[in-house]
């Protein structure tokens, strides 16, 4: 398990959110606290969040964007492909992370050993704080009719107050990405 972040997906109606906290840490040291491991993909259709070696996410994120424009932005497809190389690519298998992609119809989960996961009840978390966000998000989804950025803010504050590897300085995006409000000059 990658210790030193939690990211948190949750789909609820027509909405994905991805969240990722900002705290990078080295061995039992905090070295930062306003990382960004949440990203748009494929031209803001796509978004990805990353657990694990930061320079490894990096490397991650740039094959993964290569296999969406290779197949057309086709997120199962590009998983399942992301996959493969990265269990039979030598230099790719010694990388240590672990990706969530989600798009408007998918998420999944890809690891190194070849998995492309995808969750039964469209909640999903990867990190050392993985186990308390789904907790929580599970129980907010259950039990409210928030939405899902709304789940995530929430279930990703409680994971912060319990996973020493987890602050509160969230990354959040949702999908479909709404345009930005225009300037009414």
């Amino acid at each position: 398990m990658f210790k030193g972040t939690t990211i948190l997906a949750v789909r609820r109606g027509e909405k994905v959110a991805l969240g990722g906290d900002g705290q990078v840490t080295l061995g039992d040291t905090v070295m930062k606290h306003g990382a960004r491991k949440v990203r748009w993909l494929y031209d803001e259709q796509v978004l990805a969040g990353f657990a694990g070696s930061t320079a490894d996410a990096f490397t991650l994120f740039e094959r993964f964007e290569e296999k969406l424009d290779l197949f057309n932005g086709n997120l199962t497809r590009a998983a399942v492909e992301m996959a493969k190389d990265w269990r039979m690519d030598k230099m790719l298998r010694r990388l240590e992370a672990l990706l969530i992609v989600a798009d408007e119809e998918h998420i999944f989960v890809i690891s190194g050993n070849g998995d492309v996961i995808e969750p039964d009840d469209s909640i999903v978390g990867i990190g050392s704080g993985a186990p308390y966000a789904e907790a929580a998000a599970r129980a907010l989804f259950r039990y409210s009719e928030l939405p899902a950025d709304e789940i995530v803010k929430a279930a990703m504050k409680i994971t912060a107050e319990i996973c020493i590897y987890t602050n509160d300085r969230l990354t959040l995006e949702v999908l479909p990405k709404e345009p930005a409000p225009e300037d009414e000059n």
